[in-house]
Formats: C-alpha cells, structure tokens, sequence
C-alpha cells in the first residue's frame, strides 16, 4: 500500500498522488473562499450600500452592475495572463493579493467603495480559468471530469454560500457579513502548497 501511494500520477507530471490530492484540495478551498465571497458581493452588495450609505435601489444596483462588469472583465482576461505568466502566479495574485481590498472595503467612502468593488471583481474572478487549467495540468487526460469537479463546486458553493450569508446577516446585520467575508482570501496562502510550474513540466 506504501508503494501504491508513492506512484506517480498519471502521465504528464512525476509528481506523487498525494502531492496531487493535496494541490487537488488546496485548489477546492481557493474555489471555496472565491465564491463565498462573491456570493456576498453578487447577493447582498446592494443591501450594504443602502444601509450604510443611504443609496437607493437604483443607484444601489448601478453599483453591484459595475461590480459584475468587473467580474465578467477578470474571468476574460485571467486565461491570456495565466499563459504568460503562469497559473500559480495568478492564482497567488488573485486570491491572496485581492485580500488588502477587500479588508478596506466594509471601512471606505462610497466613492472609494466602488473603486475597491471594480478592483476586487476583476482580480479576484481572473483567479477561476487559472484553476481550472491548473487542476487539468494535475490531473492530465482528465480534462472534463476537472472542468465538471470545478464548475459544479463553484455554483454549488456560491448558492450555498449565498443562503448562509443571509441567516448570518439576518442575525448579525449586513455589514458585519462584508467584515466577516472580508478575511476570506487570506485562505490564498494555501497557494504556497501548490506545486510550482516547473514540477508540473510548465
């Protein structure tokens, strides 16, 4: 059994299949933290501008259009700079850089409120296509059941995500939600654990 453990994954990469399940949940818990956090954003970034600024409805979700905007923009551009790059750099820049801003973001002004969601939409969505090709490059020949595993567990955790939110909020109040969910990307550490481009053959 020792040695069944100790076999390379299958072809593409020398590395152990426990390094492999390792980076595999690592990259689970980066899904994770993504999009809880953006379950709160997309679901209740409305709610948290009306009740800490006074905005309305419309102005409200003018707001949360500009987010999404900004989300559609990241998930475009983050496969063209993963290739050039690298997707673990991406995924250290996306999850763990977005971090800074999304801890100023329950604190700011309206007007730098927006900056940061724009900010955070962009960088924090460019961090999905990396994953998903890096946990193809993990497990090589496997492409659909990756792309299925990811996929599922992004929209999965999102609607979960966003009805936890709401018994939460409904107890402690919207803004304490965006300070809560706010240290969600310091999970982006987990990064460091992932293998480097190198030992993937990259």
């Amino acid at each position: 059994q020792a040695a069944a453990r100790r076999r390379p994954a299958p072809a593409g990469h020398g590395l152990p299949r426990r390094r492999v399940r390792i980076a595999l949940a690592v990259l689970v818990l980066l899904i994770f933290s993504k999009n809880i956090y953006m379950a709160g954003m997309s679901s209740y970034y409305t709610f948290f501008l009306i009740d800490r600024f006074g905005l309305s409805t419309q102005a409200a979700q003018q707001m949360l259009f500009l987010f999404l905007g900004a989300v559609a923009l990241g998930t475009v551009i983050g496969g063209p700079v993963g290739d050039r790059i690298g997707r673990r750099a991406v995924i250290w820049v996306s999850i763990l850089g977005v971090l800074p801003f999304t801890l100023l973001l329950p604190h700011v002004p309206l007007v730098w409120t927006g900056v940061l969601s724009v900010i955070i939409g962009v960088i924090l969505a460019s961090a999905f296509p990396a994953i998903v090709v890096y946990g193809q490059e993990l497990l090589p020949g496997r492409v659909g059941t990756v792309a299925g595993l990811f996929f599922g567990l992004a929209f999965g955790m999102g609607g979960i995500g966003a009805a936890v939110l709401g018994v939460l909020a409904d107890a402690n109040g919207i803004a304490w939600v965006f300070v809560m969910t706010s240290v969600l990307p310091a999970l982006g550490l987990l990064t460091a654990l992932l293998p480097k481009r190198s030992e993937l053959g990259g």
